[in-house]
Parts: C-alpha cells; structure tokens; sequence
C-alpha cells in the first residue's frame, strides 16, 4: 500500500469561502485528486471547486448521499473524505498510508484543531480528541480514511439525514481498529460561533444519546438544523 494515490472527497452546499481552501491542501501532495460532490449550491461552489483543480459531480442533497457518490467515482485506492470548512495538515498523505498500512486497521482519522479558537473551543477539541483516542470514535470532521475496498464492502455511509459519521465508524469498529493520526485538521470554528460552543457542543451529544436511544434520525435531524444538507 505504501505510495498508493488517494481520492479525497468533499460534500458541500453553499461553500464557495471555504471551498477553495479545502481543495488545495487535498491536491497539496502528489497522487492524489479531489472529488467535490454538490448538493444543489446556489453560489460559486462548483465553479471555484473547478478552478481550483477538483473535479466535480451533483447528487442528492444530504452528507452520506454526497459522500458515497464521490466514492463511487473515485479512481484510487485511498479514500479521504473532508468536510467542506477543513484543511488537511501538510503531508496528511503519509499519514493516511502509514496507518491504512498497519495490520488490523479499518480507518483512521485526525486529530482535530479549531480555528480560530477561544479557550472554550481549544477545551472542547481537547474533549474531541480524548473520545476519539480513547473510545476509538472519531467524527467526519476529523477527515475518516479507510481503503476503498473496505468502503465497500461495508456499502458505504448509511443513507442516514443526520448521524451518518458516528454510525459509519460503529460499524468499522466492528471490522478493526480505528486510529488517530498524530497530525491534525484545521476546521472552522463557525459551527460552534452560530450557537454558542458548549451549547452547540451539548446538542451534538444529545443528538448521540437520542440516536442510541432509537430516536429517529428524521426527528435528530430536525432539532439540529441538519435536515437535508451537507453542512455542519
């Protein structure tokens, strides 16, 4: 597996501030393409994905129907997928070959980073981390990678509306160990801005509990502004 290309793919709606960014540090390594797959953008979204040296595909709106089509087109071995408002650390390629190259891996993951951060969001990455680490539960933006060929085997992201990360990794669990690279991502704090960070922080684990509860997705989507869309 060592030098093997990676395809990463980015779900987006409505990213042309971010999208550019996103895109250069995924085509910042050699081997590797990036897969920007919209989900009904009214902006510049596409265009600037584009021209900065992606390639493009529309599909329904929603993060695990975006996600599994990018993957469906894929051409490589590796598969990265990353959230819209997040850059890969310098070299993530190394990083992503060493781990998926370990026996009895099923994904890894990075560290997270949020920027820029008070000291209310520098204590909530340090909580991301430790779940990550310690309960092997990292989140989509934490940027998951995993082998194509397990991708599919496992059918890709549940076509959930809201959820599909956490339950995407539950399932790996069950095939291998998860591993979080040392490095890190740098994703925007703007989620956490809208509502507050622990108020938003406080939603995303009530959505966990709910959804492990049996909860409908539909209805968890609905209390967090995630119906139907590729973001947050």
């Amino acid at each position: 597996m060592d030098g093997l290309p990676i395809s990463v793919v980015i779900p987006a709606l409505d990213e042309a501030g971010w999208i550019d960014s996103a895109v250069a540090s995924a085509l910042a390594v050699g081997d590797a393409e990036c897969i920007v797959v919209d989900g009904g953008s009214r902006d510049a979204t596409l265009e600037q994905a584009t021209r900065a040296g992606a390639r493009t595909a529309v599909s329904r709106r929603g993060r695990a129907a975006q996600l599994n089509t990018g993957a469906r087109l894929a051409r490589h071995p590796l598969l990265v997928f990353l959230h819209a408002d997040t850059v890969l650390p310098t070299g993530y390629d190394r990083a992503v070959r060493r781990i998926l190259l370990s026996p009895g891996i099923a994904c890894g993951a990075f560290r997270l980073r949020i920027e820029p951060a008070t000291s209310s969001l520098r204590a909530i990455e340090k909580i991301a981390n430790l779940r990550a680490r310690r309960l092997a539960m990292p989140y989509g933006d934490q940027a998951l990678f995993i082998r194509a060929d397990r991708f599919h085997q496992l059918r890709g992201f549940p076509d959930l509306p809201v959820m599909e990360d956490f339950e995407f990794v539950r399932r790996l669990r069950r095939m291998g160990r998860i591993e979080v690279a040392r490095e890190t991502v740098a994703t925007s704090a703007r989620r956490w801005r809208q509502r507050g960070a622990w108020r938003t922080t406080m939603l995303h684990q009530a959505a966990v509990l709910a959804y492990l509860g049996g909860v409908a997705p539909e209805t968890i989507a609905r209390w967090t502004g995630r119906s139907g869309t590729a973001n947050g």
